[in-house]
């Protein structure tokens, strides 16, 4: 098989969900947002602490890497979206399970790297985190400082799943070539 994977990943508040549904809908491949998808698992269990938030990101991650496998072995692409977590981050390492996904599914990648001045992005992370729609799975729940949010998103700086990666910096939206990046997806894919 020839499937295709699109991973969008990359410092926090950068638009990557929103580039993801965009995307999606202009392509018509089917996306997985890991917020939106945390929150339909989590809308009838109540989430006490960070500690208990940062578990059910895992339990997110597998049920993404579970319904993407189904998908690519179907014969189908996907778009799978998050801060994906590379290698010594947290207790596993992300970018190596979607490595292995691809290979099991024998499926290319194509990789947004999601960046911008984390100044920029502290601003639109402490905004977001009062929106209703964020969810309170998804909210930190006390107040972070600026240090902690740049430490977050340059953790993420090593993140590799192979294949081809475009870097995207979201400091200023209105400079970023959104219709460049839906024509290379549509390359990527093909079409």
């Amino acid at each position: 098989m020839d499937n295709r994977m699109i991973l969008i990943e990359g410092y926090l508040a950068s638009g990557k969900s929103t580039f993801a549904e965009q995307l999606s809908r202009q392509i018509q491949v089917p996306c997985l947002v890991k917020d939106t998808f945390k929150i339909a698992l989590c809308s009838n269990i109540q989430v006490a602490d960070r500690k208990e938030k940062s578990r059910f990101s895992a339990v997110t991650f597998d049920g993404m890497m579970y319904v993407a496998e189904r998908m690519l072995g179907a014969g189908y692409p996907i778009i799978l979206e998050g801060n994906f977590v590379p290698a010594g981050v947290k207790e596993r390492d992300e970018s190596e399970a979607i490595r292995q996904l691809a290979g099991r599914c024998h499926a290319a990648v194509l990789t947004y790297k999601f960046i911008g001045d984390t100044k920029v992005l502290y601003q639109r992370f402490v905004a977001r985190e009062e929106t209703v729609g964020r969810g309170d799975v998804n909210r930190i729940g006390s107040a972070v400082a600026f240090s902690e949010f740049h430490k977050w998103c340059h953790n993420l700086d090593p993140f590799f799943a192979g294949g081809e990666v475009i870097q995207v910096d979201t400091t200023d939206f209105d400079r970023v070539d959104w219709d460049g990046l839906t024509d290379a997806a549509r390359e990527f894919l093909g079409r």
